[in-house]
């Protein structure tokens, strides 16, 4: 069948495509190193080297209220352990990530699909969607409070349909955590869109057409294949997805600010708690662990989604 034949041509195509690539010739690697220096040097000064200065001070006794800085080993883990702070904060960013990914994910293929096409309507349309994605994040969570605020709009038009709805979308625990993670899907589905929109271009229009000869619908020919062949595309938006709501802060410091209780304290958010406290040590120790937390995910999920390029 031309399915069967598709998707062979499509795992081909990826096997062929992961192949090593020639070396270029040594002037043209040497050209290359200067170019890509800068950005090296700029990496290193201002996430490296602060990550790595940070690190002795995640076991130190650092507090605001001494004018000695000593070595505390594990306490500061011990501490945050016992009361379960970070236990908290853990959880609470791991859901937040994982909802957030999801919503921003499938929101973003969904338009992906609908404006795909190259006219000057999509074009319109892509540019508005890609608008929250210049927003600074500061200023989006701003924005969604009042919307989402007892008073505010949402609740009004909800309000047409069912009289008398009032509810505190934020001050709420349950729900607290669900809408600040739509908010950053909200925030950056306008950046999702746009890749996935160019992994479904690149698709060869034969292979879509010979699928529809086969007696495909639109459905068996999204999943048998556009969907195998958007494996690059969501390397790269689950990843960078997943990573960005792990190191959230922005936006839920001005909607929320953690609360209401501890429902929306994200390991961002213990660590300028613990910081405006005054226990710079424990601060240091959550920013430790929100590095290891980020490289432990990346890189085993970066590493699958890679291996799915090539089989799936």
């Amino acid at each position: 069948m031309v399915i069967a034949a598709i998707e062979a041509e499509s795992t081909t195509a990826s096997t062929t495509g992961a192949r090593r690539p020639r070396r270029a010739p040594a002037r043209r690697r040497r050209w290359v190193f200067f170019f890509v220096l800068p950005s090296f040097l700029l990496l290193l000064l201002f996430f490296v080297l602060p990550f790595v200065l940070n690190i002795p001070f995640a076991f130190s006794d650092w507090t605001s209220y001494s004018n000695t800085i000593g070595f505390g080993g594990l306490d500061n883990f011990d501490l945050l352990l016992s009361g379960g702070e970070l236990q908290s904060a853990i959880l609470v960013t791991f859901v937040y990530a994982i909802i957030a990914m999801t919503i921003q994910n499938l929101v973003a293929i969904a338009l992906a699909l609908t404006l795909k096409d190259t006219n000057r309507g999509n074009s319109i349309f892509r540019s508005i969607l890609f608008i929250p994605v210049l927003i600074s994040p500061l200023a989006a969570g701003y924005v969604w409070r009042a919307i989402v605020a007892p008073q505010g709009p949402l609740n009004d038009a909800i309000g047409v349909i069912v009289p008398g709805f009032d509810f505190a979308w934020l001050g709420h625990p349950g729900f607290a955590l669900v809408t600040v993670a739509f908010i950053d899907a909200w925030k950056w589905s306008g950046l999702a869109t746009l890749v996935y929109i160019a992994g479904l271009n690149s698709i060869p229009v034969s292979l879509l057409e010979a699928a529809a000869l086969d007696g495909a619908g639109p459905v068996k020919r999204f999943f048998r294949v556009q969907l195998p062949l958007l494996a690059p595309s969501f390397t790269f938006n689950i990843a960078t997805t997943l990573i960005g709501a792990l190191s959230a802060f922005d936006i839920i410091a001005s909607t929320t600010s953690g609360g209401p209780g501890s429902s929306t304290t994200t390991l961002n958010v213990a660590l300028q708690n613990e910081f405006k406290a005054g226990f710079l040590g424990s601060a240091s120790s959550i920013g430790l662990t929100v590095s290891v937390l980020v490289v432990l995910l990346a890189v085993p999920l970066v590493g699958w989604l890679r291996r799915r390029e090539v089989t799936g």
